[in-house]
């Protein structure tokens, strides 16, 4: 079935996320982790625009963009041909990534692609799909891309894709350190499994007082209550990464944590102008490749272009 005309274009804009909290329970019989993960997306973002073209094919520009898989493999791609096998339509589109997010870095920047090529398919394919059953799809192609989807503030129960919409209260200020390389989100949890391995794990549960810093918008109370329980395994695998938390809270910074599986380190600053010092502290330490200065909440994946 053909559900687009010839020169239509849809562009989406889909934001970066930090992990403010992510704990994380012992393996599942299905390999997977019960996760209590308190999202927060960010303003840094990737593009995606969607047209019609012979056939599905998928191209990137920007930061890394030499590390994104341009086949099937990738999750705008899988995005777009569940959406179109659901509704019977021939995928045929060209789907181009205009990358922001750093790559491999953390911050979901493939799932972000996955939940902007499913809305910008959707627009493009005149679906009018429900929020609902986007998220549906979402959740099938991977934990982290329902968030993408939502943005804002959620809590991640499940492996991460059963969200609750969290409150946030004002802007909070962030600096993202980018390592070199990137660091493979399942070799990390297997570190963390490894590490964990013959002790008890927690139940994950989300932190009160890390929720309440979230909704009164107190940064110095949401630095006191920053956790990750992926980061003495990312630490492990890149230790490295110790310089750079180090110099990010030398610099200033309220507090720092490797964000998700890392390798990017994130710094929470109590305004802009310190979040500008710490980059540029960060940048003369010598501990990481760029930094990067944004903002949170952040919305979620949105349309900002319809052309045809």
């Amino acid at each position: 079935m053909e559900r687009a005309r010839a020169g239509v274009r849809v562009r989406v804009r889909v934001p970066a996320k930090v992990n403010v909290q992510l704990a994380v329970g012992a393996a599942r019989p299905d390999g997977f982790h019960d996760l209590a993960n308190v999202f927060l997306a960010v303003g840094i973002h990737d593009e995606i625009t969607v047209t019609p073209a012979d056939e599905l094919r998928i191209t990137c520009t920007g930061p890394d963009a030499a590390q994104v898989p341009l086949d099937h493999t990738n999750l705008a791609a899988r995005a777009a041909l569940a959406l179109a096998e659901r509704h019977g339509i021939d995928p045929r589109v060209h789907i181009h990534i205009a990358k922001d997010i750093p790559v491999a870095g953390g911050m979901a920047g493939g799932s972000a692609d996955g939940a902007g090529a499913l809305l910008a398919c959707d627009t493009l394919w005149s679906l009018g799909s429900s929020q609902d059953e986007l998220l549906a799809i979402c959740a099938e192609l991977g934990s982290d891309v329902p968030f993408s989807l939502i943005g804002g503030a959620a809590l991640g129960t499940g492996r991460g894709e059963q969200l609750t919409p969290l409150e946030v209260g004002g802007a909070f200020h962030w600096v993202f350190a980018v390592a070199d390389g990137g660091l493979s989100t399942p070799t990390v949890f297997r570190e963390f499994d490894r590490q964990t391995e013959g002790t008890p794990v927690p139940a994950p549960s989300a932190d009160p007082a890390l929720l309440d810093a979230l909704r009164t918008g107190d940064a110095t109370a949401l630095a006191g209550a920053l956790s990750n329980d992926l980061q003495p395994a990312a630490l492990t695998l890149r230790p490295s990464l110790a310089d750079t938390l180090t110099a990010g809270t030398t610099a200033g910074a309220l507090a720092s944590l490797v964000s998700g599986s890392g390798p990017t380190t994130a710094f929470l600053t109590k305004d802009p102008d310190a979040a500008a010092d710490v980059a540029r502290s960060l940048l003369a330490s010598g501990t990481c490749r760029t930094t990067r200065v944004a903002t949170s909440p952040a919305r979620g994946a949105t349309v900002v272009g319809v052309v045809g």
